[in-house]
């Protein structure tokens, strides 16, 4: 009776010592999700690996495809994919009256989103493909169309789309 349980301790210890490890790294990386207090409505600087995306929870490892919405009340959540953000925001009741802010992947700079432009078929960290740009390149769509598109799932996760705008 002792050896059958042997195993089955074992897996109980083996268990609680993960769940142990996980417990204690989530305790001491104290990740920004939010952050409130921006009442100029302007772009946080922000740190890789310091920062979680407020739609997947993911750790925002690169700053190309970040996006920040600041709320009329000064709050701020950030984002590592504008399809995300775009996904986020939807039912938010100040999804109209949100300041949002892109890293443009042309100038490297936090620019308005409302006023970028759009690829459709950039690399980004979730793989809807909406890179943002300050300025218009061919194929590159503005706020609103890209809003919309990510909405009907128009991205390049969707395999027909993906077909359609890569040609494979």
């Amino acid at each position: 009776m002792m050896r059958k349980m042997i195993p089955y301790s074992a897996v109980i210890v083996l268990v609680l010592i993960i769940v142990t490890l996980f417990l204690s790294l989530a305790s001491t990386k104290k990740m920004v999700v939010i952050i409130e207090g921006n009442t100029n409505q302007i772009p946080i600087e922000m740190k890789i690996g310091v920062f979680q995306d407020s739609d997947c929870g993911m750790v925002i490892n690169d700053l190309r495809d970040a996006s920040q919405v600041i709320s009329k009340n000064a709050k701020s959540w950030f984002f590592h994919d504008h399809g995300g953000m775009i996904k986020w925001l939807e039912d938010k009741e100040f999804k109209s009256d949100a300041k949002i802010w892109v890293m443009s992947r042309d100038t490297k700079k936090w620019i308005d989103a409302r006023t970028a432009y759009y690829s459709l078929i950039d690399d980004t960290p979730m793989g809807y493909g909406f890179g943002a740009y300050e300025f218009k390149k061919d194929l590159h769509v503005d706020f609103d169309t890209m809003r919309l598109r990510m909405l009907r799932g128009e991205t390049l996760k969707n395999p027909r789309i993906k077909k359609q705008l890569l040609g494979n």
